[in-house]
C-alpha cells in the first residue's frame, strides 16, 4: 500500500460522454439524514454540482411523512418505533436490523440511481443489494472505522464473517470514502478497497465575529481566560481527566464544558467533589447556527481524547477541531495521529504527550499565558480555515471522485495536498 499526494493546483481531467450528464445518485443512511450534517453536507454539494440526489433514511415513526423534501433534497423516509432505534446490539436486534436491511434494499430499488452511497456500515448492506441487482456502481462512505465499537459477544463470535462481508463488499465498491487518513489506510490494509478517498467533515466557511458570550453568560470578569470542551459528554472523551486538571489552573483559567450526555451527571458530581466548582462549568448545548458565536468567545479548544480508548478514538478527525478554528480558537489536542497532524502542520496548538490531571493543567496553563505565540495561532487558525480547512474546498474531493467514477469531464484545482491511500 502506499500514499500519494497530488501536488496544489492540479488539474485532473478524464474523457466523458454526452448522455451521462447529470448523474443520479440514491444515497442510504440508517438513521435521520436530517440531523447527520455528513449526509445533508454531501448530498448538498453533490446537487449544487449538478447531480440529481435522494436519500433512503430511517426515521421515528410520529406525525412524519413517507417523502419530503429537505433543503431541495428529496429523502425517503422508513419509518420505524422509537424502541427500533434504542435498541442494543442483542439476537433479537440482529433479527430486527435483518428486517431493516431488507426494506431499505426494497425502497432503493424502487429509487433509480446511477450510483448508490452508503452512509457508514450499518447503510452497507442495502446499498450493496440494489447496487449488485440493478448493475449500478456503489460508494461507500465509512464515518469511522467500521466494526471496532461492536463489543457485544455475540459480534466476537460472527468477527470472522463480518469482517469478510465487509471485505467482499468494499472492494466491489467503485468508491470508497472516509474521514481521516489513518482510517482511510486501515480500511485499505484490512478491507482491500482498492483506493480510498479522504474526504473530511469540516463545516462552511463562515466569518466569526468577535464574541463574548460565555463570560457574559457566566458573569465572568474580561480577565478570565477559557479553555472549551464543546460536544456531547461521553465516555472515551477524556472529561473526567480535565475536571480533575482544572486543580492545577492558574488563576483566572477556567475549563468550560459545553454539550450534554449520559455522562453529565456523573461529571457535575465529580466537579463537586474534586472542589473545582469555580474553575469548571458545565453549560447545555446552544443550537448549532449559534454554536461558533459561543466558541469564539472562549480562548482555546480541547480534544484531549485518551488514544487508547479505542482505535475510532485514536483516528478520528472530529468535527469540532474544524469548528474551533474557524473560530480562531488555538486547540490543546492528545496524541490522536490525523488532529495532532492537522496541529502540527498548521501551527494551530499543542499536543500534550501525557493526559495525567497535572500534566493537562500544565499545557492549558502555558498556552493561555503566552499571549504572543496564542494570538499567532488564533492568526493562523483563521487564515487555515479560510484558505483550506472549509468545506467549499473540501467538497471538490467528492464532486471530483464522483465525476471520475461516472467518466464525466473533470477539470477543476485541487489547492491542497490531498492524501490518496491506495494498496
Amino acid at each position: 500500500m502506499k500514499t500519494q499526494f497530488r501536488s496544489d493546483r492540479t488539474l485532473v481531467t478524464e474523457n466523458v460522454t454526452g448522455d451521462q450528464l447529470p448523474g443520479r445518485v440514491c444515497m442510504h443512511v440508517l438513521g435521520s439524514a436530517r440531523n447527520d450534517v455528513r449526509v445533508m453536507r454531501s448530498a448538498t454539494a453533490l446537487l449544487e454540482a449538478g447531480f440529481a440526489v435522494s436519500i433512503v433514511d430511517i426515521e421515528e415513526k410520529r406525525n412524519q411523512p413517507v417523502e419530503e423534501d429537505i433543503h431541495e433534497i428529496h429523502v425517503k423516509h422508513i419509518l420505524m418505533p422509537r424502541s427500533f432505534m434504542a435498541t442494543r446490539f442483542t439476537k433479537w436486534a440482529l433479527l430486527r436490523t435483518a428486517g431493516i436491511v431488507i426494506r431499505g434494499a426494497l425502497r432503493l430499488l424502487q429509487t433509480p440511481a446511477d450510483v448508490y452511497h452508503a452512509h457508514d456500515m450499518s447503510g452497507l448492506p442495502a446499498c450493496y443489494i440494489a447496487a449488485r441487482l440493478r448493475h449500478k456502481r456503489l460508494i461507500y462512505d465509512a464515518h469511522e472505522l467500521p466494526l471496532a465499537e461492536l463489543n457485544h459477544r455475540l459480534f466476537h463470535r460472527m468477527r470472522p464473517l463480518l469482517n469478510w462481508l465487509l471485505a467482499r463488499c468494499v472492494s466491489r465498491c467503485a468508491g470508497t470514502i472516509t474521514v481521516s487518513p489513518p482510517i482511510a489506510e486501515e480500511i485499505c490494509n484490512r478491507y482491500h478497497a482498492a483506493n480510498v478517498v479522504v474526504v473530511r467533515t469540516i463545516p462552511p466557511y463562515q466569518r466569526v465575529p468577535e464574541s463574548d458570550r460565555l463570560r457574559q453568560f457566566l458573569g465572568l470578569s474580561s480577565d478570565v481566560r477559557i479553555a472549551l470542551y464543546q460536544g456531547i459528554l461521553h465516555v472515551g472523551r477524556g472529561l473526567e481527566g480535565l475536571i480533575q486538571a482544572a486543580a492545577f489552573l492558574e488563576p483566572n483559567n477556567m475549563i468550560i464544558m459545553m454539550g450534554n450526555g449520559n455522562l453529565e451527571a456523573e461529571l457535575k458530581a465529580l466537579v463537586i467533589n474534586e472542589g473545582v466548582a469555580d474553575r469548571v462549568k458545565i453549560l447545555p448545548p446552544v443550537p448549532y447556527k449559534e454554536l461558533l458565536s459561543w466558541t469564539a468567545s472562549a480562548d482555546m479548544g480541547l480534544i484531549v481524547y485518551p488514544p487508547h480508548y479505542s482505535q475510532n478514538v485514536q483516528m478520528c478527525l472530529p468535527n469540532k477541531l474544524f469548528e474551533f478554528l474557524m473560530a480562531g480558537l488555538p486547540v490543546l489536542a492528545s496524541q490522536l495521529g490525523a488532529v495532532a497532524d492537522i496541529i502540527r502542520t498548521y501551527d494551530v496548538g499543542r499536543v500534550v504527550t501525557s493526559l495525567s490531571p497535572r500534566d493537562i493543567g500544565g499545557a492549558i496553563n502555558t498556552m493561555l499565558t503566552d499571549r504572543a505565540a496564542l494570538m499567532r495561532m488564533q492568526r493562523n487558525a483563521l487564515r487555515a480555515s479560510q484558505q483550506d480547512l472549509c468545506w467549499d474546498k473540501e467538497k471538490q474531493v467528492l464532486i471530483e471522485l464522483y465525476r471520475k467514477i461516472l467518466g464525466m469531464k473533470v477539470v477543476q484545482e485541487v489547492e491542497r495536498p490531498r492524501a490518496l491511500i491506495q494498496r
